[in-house]
């Protein structure tokens, strides 16, 4: 596992506030190309999977990510948390007047690894990322805490997650993946 000091955790929430805080400067023709500067320590240019969740008065508000390492860190941070913002479906795009009140929190993960028997799972450890028959789901580690699930209750709302029954989880064919993440937060 990766471990990120508070400075770094703090540079990548400044990040994800200043892409956010961006658009609204693009709408208002304030915006000077190149302010965003991503930071470039090594630490920033690997490539990880990276999720920006935005809640407002401790509600979810928005959270969009990507699960695999496709991206470096600066810049998947920098994009999630622009479509945290603007693109989640489940809710309408965040208002300039409302950003005060949104907190930012970063999840950095590891590389998804498959699971071969639901005994490796660790409740508060481990996300969970599922496949069955090309429907997906996706859940972070600190979901199962916030929720207060057992590992069944998880399993469960990962299968939903991906639009299926609850039970699904025990097919032979729905496919996991676990992995963990570093979360910094405002």
């Amino acid at each position: 596992m990766f471990e990120y000091s508070k400075e770094d955790g703090k540079k990548l929430l400044k990040l994800a506030r200043e892409s956010i805080m961006e658009e609204f400067e693009k709408a208002s023709k304030l915006f000077e190309p190149e302010k965003v500067i991503l930071p470039e320590e090594k630490q920033f240019r690997q490539a990880r999977g990276v999720f920006v969740t935005l809640t407002k008065k401790g509600e979810l508000r928005g959270c969009i990510g990507f699960p695999y390492p496709e991206k470096s860190i600066n810049k998947a941070v920098y994009e999630a948390a622009k479509m945290a913002a603007f693109e989640d479906l489940r809710f309408s795009p965040v208002k300039e007047n409302e950003i005060k009140e949104i907190k930012i929190e970063i999840s950095v993960l590891t590389i998804p690894e498959e699971v071969k028997d639901v005994k490796e799972i660790k409740i508060g450890r481990d996300g969970l990322i599922c496949n069955y028959l090309g429907y997906q789901g996706l859940l972070l580690p600190q979901v199962a805490l916030e929720w207060k699930m057992d590992k069944i209750q998880f399993l469960e709302a990962l299968a939903s997650k991906a639009g299926l029954p609850k039970s699904n989880w025990q097919n032979k064919n729905f496919k996991m993946w676990r992995f963990q993440a570093q979360i910094v937060k405002e």
